[in-house]
């Protein structure tokens, strides 16, 4: 083992570490985020952080955002909606 390959090893860990461990941290993130964002806006979370994380990364989160319903607002008991009759 020579000094170019001791070199090269620790040039490889710090690319690893300063850019694949963010990486992995933005990518368990924005899956977590597009679970909690779909069930607040009344749609199944699992099925919204399947998508984000089957396909492509970045693609499945870009098409979450364009095609997520608005904001339900309204008010709720234990996730689900209570009809009081009021219009």
């Amino acid at each position: 083992m020579n000094e170019n390959d001791v070199v090269g090893g620790f040039i490889s860990l710090f690319f690893v570490v300063c850019i694949g461990v963010p990486l992995l941290i933005l990518y368990i993130w924005s899956i977590l985020w597009a679970y909690n964002d779909a069930n607040k806006r009344g749609r199944s979370g699992c099925l919204v952080a399947l998508l984000v994380l089957l396909l492509t990364w970045p693609v499945g989160l870009i098409i979450w955002l364009i095609f997520r319903p608005e904001a339900v607002v309204g008010p709720k008991h234990d996730g689900k909606f209570i009809d009081d009759g009021s219009v």
